[in-house]
């Protein structure tokens, strides 16, 4: 869709969260395709080896999702977020992404992240602390971009870092415009280092003043490196419970996204049912101030409006219950055309 200009317009600056943990394969895609329907634009999908806890039920292979969404949809789409630095080398994931983005011009997105046990730890290695997570993820975000750049033009690139190494070799199948590179963060320092090397930011929902200060730290990096901070996206995943009675959303929370109620690091938590275990102990109101629960759609509208006045260029909607099609009707109706951008 385009404007007046020929510049692009999104249809809605709401895009649907597929939770590959939560959700068959096939289920997905028809609810990534029924929100389009309905007002959503875009779709992001998270990359889980295995769901947080047990009822969730599944763990599908995000590049083969992210395809057939490309077939069944027409927004942008990307990971939300991958690990390029335990289960992946990244050069596998930088061949991925350009592969997506050859075959769906201008609509895939790269989304990085530092990662979490309960999906990386499963090729047995050592599982590092935050800050050596972090330094990795950051390391694998410059050699992607390096490959990316080195393939457009031509070249062959090599690359040895701290972490990995890449001997010369190139993308032989690249799109006319490399995707853009997303790095997850939900930690100020990691914001600044993202807005110099990123492209843009993803970032969850948590207290305005703390997501304040990411956007804050972010542009200050993108502008030590002189960029522009008003033309890099700024995206946010916002998880939420809406049902049509306040009991049934509060239910949901408890019983498919019982971590959204733990206030405590969950990076170095390996298994599902470990999660299971620590999930017996949450409680109603464990979820205030971490997960909007609600039954009224303007009390998640003006929720989710504080992010969009924050600055925020998309934001991407989870409703944690199974009552999916009911919530994207409801909100493709009553929520996304009364947000002010």
């Amino acid at each position: 869709m385009t404007g007046a200009t020929g510049a692009a317009v999104l249809p809605s600056r709401v895009g649907y969260a597929a939770m590959l943990g939560q959700f068959h394969p096939l289920e997905a895609l028809e609810l990534a395709s029924y929100a389009e329907a309905h007002g959503f634009w875009g779709v992001m999908a998270a990359d889980q080896f295995q769901p947080w806890v047990p009822r969730q039920g599944q763990g599908s292979f995000v590049w083969n999702v992210l395809t057939a969404m490309g077939e069944r949809t027409r927004g942008d789409f990307g990971t939300g977020v991958t690990t390029p630095t335990f289960r992946w080398h990244p050069a596998a994931v930088a061949q991925a992404s350009a592969t997506l983005a050859a075959m769906y011009p201008g609509r895939h997105w790269l989304g990085l992240g530092s990662g979490e046990a309960i999906n990386e730890h499963i090729t047995g290695k050592y599982w590092p602390e935050p800050a050596e997570r972090i330094n990795r993820m950051f390391e694998a975000t410059e050699m992607i971009g390096k490959l990316f750049a080195g393939s457009l033009a031509g070249r062959d690139v090599k690359y040895s870092g701290s972490y990995y190494k890449l001997e010369s070799t190139r993308l032989w199948t690249m799109p006319e415009v490399a995707p853009r590179i997303l790095i997850a963060t939900a930690g100020p320092v990691a914001a600044r280092r993202a807005g110099r090397v990123a492209d843009g930011l993803i970032t969850v929902d948590a207290p305005l003043e703390k997501v304040s200060t990411l956007l804050r730290r972010f542009e200050e990096g993108a502008r030590e490196r002189g960029k522009d901070p008003a033309a890099m996206p700024k995206i946010l995943r916002l998880h939420l419970s809406w049902a049509s009675s306040h009991s049934e959303a509060l239910q949901n929370a408890l019983t498919e996204w019982p971590n959204g109620g733990m206030g405590f690091p969950k990076s170095d938590i390996r298994s599902p049912f470990d999660f299971e275990q620590l999930a017996r102990h949450v409680r109603a109101e464990d979820f205030e101030g971490r997960l909007m629960i609600s039954e009224d759609p303007d009390v998640h509208r003006g929720h989710i409006q504080r992010y969009v006045d924050l600055g925020f260029d998309r934001i991407y909607l989870h409703n944690v219950g199974r009552n999916q099609r009911e919530w994207i009707e409801v909100f493709g109706t009553d929520v996304i055309p009364k947000l002010v951008w």
